[in-house]
């Protein structure tokens, strides 16, 4: 996973009911965007650094669509 400021990531509910969780990355702690990330949660707003599994999925930030 290479990420970059500003991507989200999302963990899928493991079973039927539970919530997505997402997380916004704000820093990258590896090289050339690998993991780990400094990470804001959506759902709490807390910071943590975060490790992300094979069940994690990146949606990248767009900066031109969002007038970057």
């Amino acid at each position: 996973m290479k990420a970059n400021i500003g991507d989200r990531i999302v963990i899928r509910g493991h079973r039927v009911g539970e919530p997505d969780r997402d997380c916004e990355v704000i820093e990258i702690h590896g090289e050339d965007g690998s993991p780990p990330y400094l990470v804001r949660w959506g759902d709490s707003g807390h910071e943590s650094l975060f490790f992300p599994g094979p069940d994690a999925e990146l949606e990248h930030y767009d900066r031109a669509a969002n007038g970057v």
